[in-house]
């Protein structure tokens, strides 16, 4: 069994190669008794600029074998030596239940798409509907339609389409989540083309440049292992009877289905109407909202690297910032996706309306940094569940009308947001379809702008710029997270009120990001395996 070695330091100017004699030394034995290293986990330090500093952790193998590997752990009783131990995840054993049609998946993000990958690797042949269309067609209508000649595509844009809103991301791939599957997704995604450095790297991310291609290679797939993926199919419907769905109505005509997984992401709206009318059990949640705020990459470089910054190892730098209790009621602000060397972003799903997010490519070597700026917005109250989607978009609506009812983004420099006065001068952003100078402090719930005011002058203060006239507030940013629950059983991850309907992933509220979501994705899947035999 190997042993993982971990917290080997090597300078910014030393080569990988190092890590051998570092782990010999570590391990008190000669360079020649390894036989081999591999790199599993790679992290900048950059707490002290005088000190920055990569730190590894690597798995080594000893001459000897398991034997002398494990005798030598033992001897050392360090630790940062240990044996690697894999955390297991069961794989589903299938289950009996008859399938006389397909599982059904509403959704081509992340979770419908690993879910997806899941039912086809034991023997399952789903279908796959999608709203949107391709990433080629999703691509012109984005990048022409959209950005070039100001026309909006309620059907094919940033959050609908092949991938999801995931595809034009910055595809990180950081999860709090500690589970034994993300290793699983990690690997998937390295398959269908994503850079093996996501397998080490303590925060990897994809690109917004690489994912389309990614999306289209994992859907091919699937079609070449007995699935299907259906565009610009939307879930109109429901018909169900005796506590199941029999039917879907996917845009004028009434069809039969297995197993329903619903992966409609956090922005499907209409959808999300459709099934608080047909009764399925949901509840509002608290969300975020608040701006987005950008500064200069070599400002934020600065703050991170200090003298050290430009140097050719270190990757453009990003931050991680809370201010405390600057509520009323003791609520945090916190940066929330930060991208650096990236692009602030429209994600707003149907015309007339204004948000914000961000993405970065591969390289992350725009001139720009951008992060949210968000606090946690209580889950609304009254009878109707979806009451925060109600909230998000009057303030989506405003930013809009506050800009002329151009798809322009909403924009004021930082210090003038938190001395509240309006800017002038030029406009400069990231934003493909431009900015206007606006009073972002009218686009926001009162208590998130006083919130986001203080917060700036607080974080001023640590990252001298940050609320200054170089940084720049777009607003708003109000899909950083699904203000409703879908509820679902536990255990077997079906609707208590419809057992075959699968709720999952980011807008049913159970995920926050790409790889979150797509675990969510495989236990549902793994769910639907268990309890059905395959159908192909």
């Amino acid at each position: 069994m190997p042993i993982i070695v971990r917290n080997l330091r090597l300078n910014l100017d030393a080569p990988e190669e190092r890590l051998l004699a570092l782990a010999a030394k570590r391990l008190k034995v000669p360079n020649e008794s390894i036989t081999s290293i591999k790199p599993v986990r790679r992290s900048l330090d950059a707490r002290k600029h005088d000190d920055i500093h990569f730190v590894y952790h690597a798995e080594v193998n000893l001459d000897g074998g398991p034997r002398a590997e494990e005798k030598q752990v033992k001897k050392l009783h360090s630790p940062h030596v240990a044996l690697a131990h894999l955390k297991g995840y069961d794989d589903p054993t299938s289950g009996i239940e008859s399938l006389p049609h397909p599982p059904l998946i509403v959704g081509f993000g992340p979770a419908g798409m690993f879910a997806a990958l899941r039912l086809v690797q034991f023997g399952f042949a789903p279908i796959v509907v999608e709203r949107g269309a391709d990433v080629r067609r999703r691509h012109k209508d984005i990048m022409h339609t959209f950005y070039r000649e100001h026309v909006f595509n309620p059907e094919s844009n940033l959050l609908y389409g092949e991938g999801g809103a995931g595809t034009y991301s910055d595809g990180k791939l950081y999860t709090r989540v500690n589970d034994a599957l993300v290793p699983t997704v990690l690997q998937w995604l390295t398959d269908f083309g994503a850079d093996p450095d996501i397998l080490t790297d303590a925060r990897p991310h994809i690109g917004s440049d690489r994912l389309p291609t990614i999306c289209r290679r994992i859907r091919l797939h699937l079609e070449s292992a007995g699935g299907q993926v259906l565009f610009d199919h939307q879930l109109k419907d429901l018909t169900i009877s005796d506590g199941h769905v029999t039917h879907v109505d996917l845009g004028g005509h009434s069809t039969p289905t297995g197993p329903v997984i619903l992966a409609i992401g956090h922005s499907a709206r209409d959808t999300m109407r459709m099934l608080r009318d047909n009764g399925i059990p949901m509840e509002a949640r608290p969300f975020q909202i608040g701006v987005r705020i950008e500064h200069p990459q070599s400002l934020v470089d600065t703050w991170q690297y200090g003298p050290c910054a430009g140097h050719p190892k270190l990757p453009p730098a990003e931050y991680h910032v809370v201010a405390k209790n600057v509520t009323e009621s003791h609520r945090d602000c916190y940066s929330f996706c930060m991208c650096p060397g990236g692009v602030i972003l429209p994600t707003n799903e149907s015309p007339g309306l204004i948000a914000t997010n961000g993405a970065s490519k591969s390289r992350r070597n725009q001139p720009f940094a951008n992060s949210g700026l968000v606090v946690t917005h209580p889950a609304a109250s009254g009878s109707d569940p979806l009451g925060g989607i109600d909230v998000q978009r009057r303030w989506e609506q405003k930013a809009y009308e506050a800009t002329g009812g151009t798809y322009r983004v909403p924009a004021q420099r930082a210090a003038d947001f938190a001395a509240g006065r309006m800017s002038d001068g030029e406009l400069t952003t990231s934003y493909p379809l431009g900015g206007a100078w606006t009073d972002n402090r009218q686009l926001l719930p009162p208590d998130v702008t006083a919130a986001i005011g203080k917060a700036i002058t607080i974080l001023d203060h640590r990252m001298p710029g940050f609320g200054g006239m170089d940084a720049l507030v777009t607003a708003p940013e109000t899909r950083a997270s699904s203000p409703v629950r879908v509820l679902r059983d536990p255990q077997h991850r079906a609707s208590p009120a419809i057992d075959n309907l699968y709720p999952t992933g980011e807008g049913a509220g159970y995920a926050g990001g790409i790889v979150s979501a797509a675990i969510d994705g495989i236990k549902t899947a793994d769910a639907i395996i268990r309890r059905y035999a395959a159908n192909r």
